[in-house]
């Protein structure tokens, strides 16, 4: 199964996709989206969905799995991440993929083991599990999209064990 992995954000989005099948990673494509801060949002948004239409087309994704967002202090920035996973859902639906969405503390939990883990942790984690990544550069946010595809990896992979069980 291949996975897209998303971590939205209104000024970079990060990807991950991977192959995913019985219980062994591969990693296909790993990037960030990026837009220039300052520039309109509906600027920024067209751009987001032009990547990832072309992300979705390169890499030809089975599933897409999508980082819910975490609801800080600052009420404007947390608008701007809802336009930007707007888009994103739109850009995913619109070439007919199922989306899962996942919670951070999930992601982190699925993949390293604590739902309160550091990001740091967390990279070291995506780094260890994905055959290949030790050695990339790689940003945060691709890290992070790495991550909320592992968690869709492993989650599937539960929920398929237990319908098997019924």
């Amino acid at each position: 199964m291949r996975i897209l992995g998303i971590d939205p954000g209104s000024v970079t989005t990060g990807f991950g996709v991977i192959d995913y099948d019985r219980g062994k990673v591969a990693l296909v494509e790993q990037g960030s989206i990026n837009t220039k801060r300052g520039v309109e949002l509906s600027d920024r948004l067209c751009c987001i969905h032009d990547e990832l239409i072309a992300v979705i087309g390169r890499t030809m994704p089975h599933s897409v799995a999508v980082e819910t967002p975490f609801a800080g202090a600052n009420v404007k920035s947390l608008i701007q991440l809802s336009h930007a996973r707007g888009v994103i859902l739109l850009a995913v639906r619109s070439r007919g993929l199922p989306v899962s969405e996942y919670a951070p503390r999930s992601v982190k939990s699925a993949v390293a083991g604590f739902g309160g883990a550091e990001k740091e942790q967390v990279a070291k984690m995506v780094r260890m599990t994905i055959p290949g990544c030790a050695s990339l550069v790689m940003s945060a946010d691709a890290s992070d999209a790495l991550a909320v595809a592992l968690c869709h990896a492993f989650t599937s992979a539960t929920t398929a064990k237990l319908k098997i069980a019924r």
